[in-house]
């Protein structure tokens, strides 16, 4: 399981990549293992408002639908539309080209209360 120290993760496994006040968000490699193989993705409007915690983004597998939740609250402020028509990309590389949205956050302390990588990987 592939669990890149230089990120930030949640306990409903999405890992968050902090730039400033930037956070780019995906699931984790664990994730995609368990939701199998990706057919469809649901991501969020642009210049949406959201909380920490509130679902923004759906995944859809063989197997079920699955909500994704923002670690952070903020305005999304991208999203990785390349994933909409080749959503495989999120199993093949959920740390690079698989990533989901993107917030500015407004919030420092809410980062510091994500998960860092070992805490993460005691997690799974």
């Amino acid at each position: 399981m592939d669990i890149p120290g230089n990120l930030k993760y949640t306990k409903t496994h999405e890992w968050v990549k902090i730039d400033g006040s930037i956070a780019k968000v995906g699931i984790t490699d664990f994730a995609q293992h368990e939701i199998t193989d990706i057919v469809h993705i649901e991501l969020p409007e642009i210049g949406k408002q959201v909380k920490k915690g509130q679902p923004v983004a759906i995944i859809e597998s063989v197997k079920s639908a699955f909500d994704i939740y923002t670690p952070v609250s903020g305005k999304i402020v991208g999203t990785n539309d390349s994933i909409l028509e080749s959503p495989e990309n999120v199993n093949e590389s959920p740390y690079e080209g698989g990533y989901l949205f993107v917030v500015e956050f407004d919030d420092e302390k809410e980062v510091e209360s994500l998960l860092g990588a070992g805490d993460y990987k005691k997690l799974i």
